[in-house]
């Protein structure tokens, strides 16, 4: 049973009303006592205290019936923004959001060097940006996000990212004292993991999510809660070995997963094959259309090889949902199915296997998302986009 003075359920009071608000988009103070289970004059006292924060505000509803017209409480969409970024090897993706997960802009930058001055620079100068043109808002630029693809411990030290050979880098101090903003890092595949439970699979309580770009990262969320392990560096299923002297790896290692069934080593073995470079998604959709032999022998090996992998996951996760994050398998038809097809233990376990409607958008969604619920200090958030993705 959980019990404390009056302060504290006072905030858990808060954090509930403001996570219904946020769920229903617009709620009337009488449907929000009965949502929450909390008395009238509960929820008026704790509405006027948002009221006063500008967190919240008030309108009419219009409606045919007479008497009264219900007021509406609903999310300041305007008393504050977050910004979201991805850090991958060649780019960096930002989106920000209103706190009401709502998108104002997003922008992207390559990268050509993995140099770490160079690119605390290129991120100090973006977030300064963004933090003037937030200004204009009460709690202006309340706090980034940022996903890394690679080792995030618990105290939110980048310990190891293998795309940019960086150790033991405090990213988030370095960029509070250039920024004076409220800097989260996370592994962008938790962050992914997030987004999906967040934006997708509200009532999910046990949902994996493995993204399979530049590498392969596993985000753990168990109970709605994001698995992390003893240091924080749960989750690294890339380096994973499926082939016993395979393959060299970055991280030291030989046949790790990722040289496997991540879209960059496919990437990498279907140029040498094609002798071509700079393949895009388009080139590949088309020759996939086209049926061309060499690419639709790789992709078969490709699935094979991803297989097994999941096969390890769902024998050790038994997951209620598996979401594989991947623009190649959202351009290659059947992809579930092949998939399914080659999971024939009778020991695996799972209720829900599919590819992520969110795409690459999902790291810059789930850290939006991580920066609203840290700001709002709740303990659940429900977020909807109108299309699925960010524009």
């Amino acid at each position: 049973m959980i019990t404390g003075d009056a302060a504290y359920i006072k905030k858990i009071n808060r954090s509930l009303i403001i996570s219904k608000i946020i769920e229903h988009g617009m709620v009337s103070r009488a449907d929000l006592a009965k949502i929450t289970g909390l008395n009238k004059a509960t929820i008026s006292v704790q509405a006027a205290d948002l009221l006063a924060e500008d967190l919240i505000i008030e309108s009419v509803q219009d409606h045919k019936n007479l008497g009264r017209r219900p007021i509406m409480l609903s999310i300041n969409q305007q008393a504050g923004f977050v910004l979201g970024i991805d850090l991958d090897k060649h780019s960096v993706a930002f989106a920000l959001a209103n706190i009401s997960g709502l998108p104002v802009q997003t922008d992207t930058i390559q990268l050509n060097t993995s140099d770490y001055e160079v690119i605390l620079e290129v991120l100090t100068k973006q977030i300064n940006a963004y933090k003037q043109q937030c200004s204009h808002a009460r709690y202006g630029l309340s706090s980034v996000v940022i996903g890394i693809h690679g080792i995030v411990n618990n105290d939110e030290m980048i310990y190891f990212v293998p795309q940019h050979s960086w150790h033991n880098k405090n990213l988030k101090v370095d960029l509070q004292t250039k920024t004076g903003v409220n800097i989260y890092i996370e592994n962008n595949a938790n962050l992914c993991s997030f987004a999906e439970k967040v934006y997708q699979h509200h009532q999910s309580e046990n949902l994996l999510s493995i993204s399979l770009y530049s590498g392969i990262g596993l985000g753990i969320m168990v109970n709605g809660d994001a698995l992390r392990g003893y240091h924080g560096y749960a989750g690294e299923i890339g380096h994973m070995i499926v082939v016993p002297d395979g393959i060299p790896c970055s991280c030291g290692n030989r046949g790790c997963w990722e040289q496997y069934a991540s879209e960059s080593s496919f990437m990498k073995q279907l140029s040498e094959k094609l002798n071509t470079i700079d393949l895009k998604y388009d080139d590949i959709q088309k020759l996939i259309m086209a049926q061309e032999p060499i690419t639709c022998k790789q992709l078969k090996q490709y699935i094979k090889y991803l297989s097994i992998g999941l096969n390890n996951i769902i024998n050790l996760y038994n997951p209620e949902i598996l979401v594989i994050n991947s623009e190649l398998l959202r351009i290659y038809p059947n992809a579930v199915t092949e998939i399914k097809n080659n999971l024939t233990s009778t020991i695996s376990h799972y209720c829900e296997l599919l590819v992520s409607e969110l795409g690459n958008q999902a790291c810059v969604m789930g850290a939006c998302a991580f920066g609203i619920k840290n700001f709002l200090e709740v303990s659940t958030i429900s977020l909807t986009l109108n299309d699925g993705r960010l524009s």
